[in-house]
């Protein structure tokens, strides 16, 4: 196999941090044993021992290593990649922020209350509109294709030469998916996929470059049109929560820095913790716009999205969900031309199934909880071969020109097979008056009949998963649904990590709902009974949601999200059942879809538990160390020589003051953080020029907002050589009381109060409280329970 040195990157743009002012995120301490570098004429400590980084010995790269930079190496699942940088969801306490806290009136806190429910019901209106702009374009560009292609092959159908049908149907496909693949693949690689495990990411604290960007969400809104309108099996639902998401990170911020435009509201807001709070309200208004499941959506954001919960924030985000929802279906409504009529929840409508296809019986539960064992045995083997096939686009396809190829290849191949199975099927249905196909194709049925097999693949996936739930018994051939199965569950992992903007939600349903409602049509024939007890529509609903829970491996939130989506609580019990039942099964042989895919991407992701059996090791034993210390009044040199060093690129500083006589070691005073340094810089905050009054007005945290969230790069800062000279007081804008732990605290008390509280630092201190560590989130991430018990990941730039 080819050693190719590839990034193995959500983003292709790898100098993109250093624009942002991060340069190469490496974490507080994570150089190469036995590397150490003074810089002159500074008192910096340099605290501790060193902890070692291991580079595969393969994989050598002498550019790499004259840039001074780490060796990029190929994919190697036992890595953490040290280019992810942490979120500060830890609000700095400083002087500036309690004098600030201080000055604010009871009505101006109320204010602050009332700008966080308008931002959310903005996020909801807008993100309402981007679904209902998104589900109007794909209805008709889709409906444009699929009437052109209907009508060639009826013409083509009597005459001979169904291979132009064919060729037409393949190149329109391609065509919409060559200018979805375009945009993603050469103007924002973050667009693709779904979003929703980079935006998993970034509510767990994990710094993912260019998620929330505008010209990120542009991209998403058309890559997806462009592929649900090239008939991929893919689905416009899941890129709608990472569409909230950015549209929450941009409306919550009053400004854009993509545009450079300042609309000067909402300036409070500009930090991460606060910021954190908006997207998840964005992702849950995605969820409600998706599916019209406004409760569905809170809950997916709690279970799936977000690592730290605020009380407080439950009802925020369900108002913003319930506004998405109602937007959407106002604006559908006048789309339909019923205006008023408020029947599309959600861009995927289940539609209502009737009170007596809703029955069921007790001894159906056991066959309920068997079919969730299927839906979890088909999404471990659906995420395996997922995996192994996004490991061979890392390591071969990786140039954008290769993955727009290779999405136009899917294409073509998707439209083939789809022809060729309508082509070869002879399940032939009577046209009645009660159909409500779309695009019934009659190819060579009799006059008033249509092709069974085209309702499947001859429509958008919504509309064939609404076909399958509520179309009478009788509707499909036993053979024509087993080869439907069969054939898209293929091309739904083979499409799914293309680089086209596209969710697996709707895929999996209509895997789901095929072979649920062939379960439902063998069930009568194998009974003594000659009754058909089973309903076929009842089965397809079922088997849907096994599927989809035994890929992407979630329960309290899509057991709500399809009863939200049916409109029905009957079935709240089985499906409860059946998607527990399909999440012990999948995860006994593999993780979810979004959890391999996130650890593909060797993110340093915290999960909600530390690793089993890990009490036995200390912070002393995780923590990152030497530490880089920072007196309380600090030469000015000496900060701009340690921010200038790319080779040991901290974010945070433990600030240290030594007693008067100087016989006893420094002790913690407060930490620093790095952007806070580049602004003190910027504004040239010096101690000589404070008492000569040459200094400007005093500093306020409204210009550590303005620098927020792309904070200038250090080499963007010109300092004098008589300013070198100066002297920075750090008391007044350090965290006085960082967070601290003993160096004997346990592991799981130590991830369990850095997941909680979600830090970014954890200062690890001795019983004199002197620094001794510090731990990071990589240092907690790189532990995890694997088949040989506790294993440890290596830290490594890749």
């Amino acid at each position: 196999m080819a050693n190719i040195t590839k990034k193995v990157s959500w983003s292709s743009r790898a100098d993109d941090s250093n624009a942002t002012g991060e340069g190469t995120p490496l974490i507080n301490g994570s150089e190469p044993l036995g590397y150490s570098r003074q810089l002159s004429g500074g008192s910096i400590f340099q605290i501790g021992r060193v902890s070692t980084v291991d580079m595969d010995e393969e994989m050598t790269s002498d550019e790499d290593s004259l840039r001074g930079r780490p060796k990029e190496i190929t994919h190697n699942e036992k890595l953490l990649s040290l280019k992810y940088e942490s979120l500060d969801y830890d609000n700095s306490e400083n002087q500036l922020f309690l004098e600030e806290e201080r000055r604010m009136s009871y009505i101006g806190f109320r204010c602050l209350e009332i700008s966080r429910w308008v931002v959310c019901g903005l996020i909801g209106l807008l993100t309402g509109l981007i679904a209902c702009f998104i589900d109007i374009l794909v209805d008709q560009l889709a409906g444009l294709k699929y009437r052109v292609v209907k009508e060639n092959i009826e013409k083509f159908t009597t005459v001979g030469g169904l291979s132009i049908s064919l060729i037409l149907w393949a190149v329109l496909n391609s065509a919409f998916v060559m200018v979805g693949a375009i945009i993603v693949a050469f103007f924002e690689p973050i667009a693709g996929g779904s979003g929703i495990p980079q935006i998993k990411c970034y509510l767990n604290g994990v710094k993912i470059p260019r998620v929330v960007r505008l010209k990120t969400l542009l991209v998403k809104v058309a890559g997806v049109i462009c592929s649900v309108a090239g008939g991929l099996a893919v689905g416009k639902e899941g890129p709608m929560i990472h569409s909230g998401a950015v549209v929450a990170a941009g409306i919550s911020q009053g400004r854009s820095t993509s545009l450079k435009r300042d609309f000067k509201i909402f300036e409070y807001f500009r930090r991460d913790t606060e910021k954190r709070d908006f997207v998840s309200a964005g992702a849950a208004a995605g969820v409600s716009a998706a599916f019209g499941a406004p409760v569905g959506g809170v809950l997916f954001s709690l279970e799936e999205a977000a690592s730290y919960w605020n009380q407080m924030l439950t009802w925020r985000i369900f108002f913003a969900s319930m506004i998405s929802t109602f937007t959407l279906n106002v604006f559908l409504s006048v789309y339909s031309k019923k205006p008023g009529e408020l029947s599309n929840p959600g861009l995927i409508n289940f539609g209502r199934f009737e009170s007596n296809s809703l029955e069921y019986n007790l001894y159906e539960i056991p066959i309920f909880i068997g079919m969730g064992a299927i839906g979890g045995l088909l999404g471990a083997l659906f995420n395996v071969l997922n995996y192994w096939l996004t490991i061979f686009r890392i390591r071969y396809i990786h140039r954008p020109c290769l993955q727009v190829m290779e999405a136009m290849l899917v294409a073509a191949v998707t439209a083939t097979v789809s022809f060729t199975m309508i082509y070869f099927s002879n399940d032939c249905q009577p046209l009645g008056p009660d159909q409500a196909e779309e695009y019934p194709l009659q190819l060579f049925c009799a006059d008033g009949e249509y092709n069974s097999m085209a309702t499947t693949f001859f429509n958008t996936p919504e509309r064939s998963v609404r076909s399958l739930f509520h179309n009478p018994p009788g509707s499909y051939n036993p053979l024509t649904l087993g080869m439907f199965t069969l054939t898209y569950f293929f091309l739904a992992c083979w499409t799914y990590g293309l680089a086209v903007s596209a969710g697996v939600f709707i895929p999996s349903l209509l895997i789901g709902a095929a072979w649920g409602r062939l379960i439902g049509i063998l069930l009568p024939s194998i009974s003594s009974s000659s009754s058909t007890w089973a309903d076929p529509g009842k089965y397809a609903l079922i088997g849907a949601a096994a599927q989809l829970g035994g890929i992407v491996r979630m329960t309290l939130s899509l057991t709500v999200i399809m009863i939200e989506a049916t409109g029905n609580v009957t079935y709240g019990l089985p499906i409860m059942l059946v998607l527990m039942t399909a999440k012990i099964v999948g995860d006994y042989f593999e993780e979810g879809l979004y959890d391999i895919h996130i650890k593909l991407q060797s993110v340093p992701f915290v999960h909600s538990e530390p690793p089993a059996t890990s009490h036995w090791l200390t912070a002393r034993e995780v923590m990152s160390s030497p530490v880089t210390c920072f007196n309380r009044i600090e030469r000015v040199g000496t900060i701009v020589d340690l921010l200038s060093n790319t080779s040991t690129n901290h974010n945070g500083f433990p600030v240290v003051m030594n007693n008067a006589a100087g016989d006893e070691p420094a002790k913690l005073c407060g930490l620093i953080l790095r952007s806070q340094l580049i602004v003190l810089l910027k504004h040239k905050v010096f101690v000589e020029l404070a008492r000569s009054k040459l200094t400007r007005r005093k500093l306020q945290l409204k210009d550590f907002r303005d620098a927020y969230p792309r904070f200038p790069p250090i080499q963007s800062i010109h300092v004098s050589q008589d300013e070198r000279e100066c002297m920075m007081d750090l008391t007044e804008f350090m965290n006085p009381t960082p967070y601290t732990v003993p160096q004997e605290t346990s592991l799981p008390r130590v991830y369990k109060l850095f997941r909680a509280l979600g830090l970014r630092h954890l200062v690890v201190v001795d019983d004199s409280n002197r620094v001794v560590g510090l731990v990071t989130r990589k240092d907690l991430a790189r532990y995890h329970l694997g088949k040989h018990g506790l294993e440890e990941l290596q830290l490594a730039q890749t």
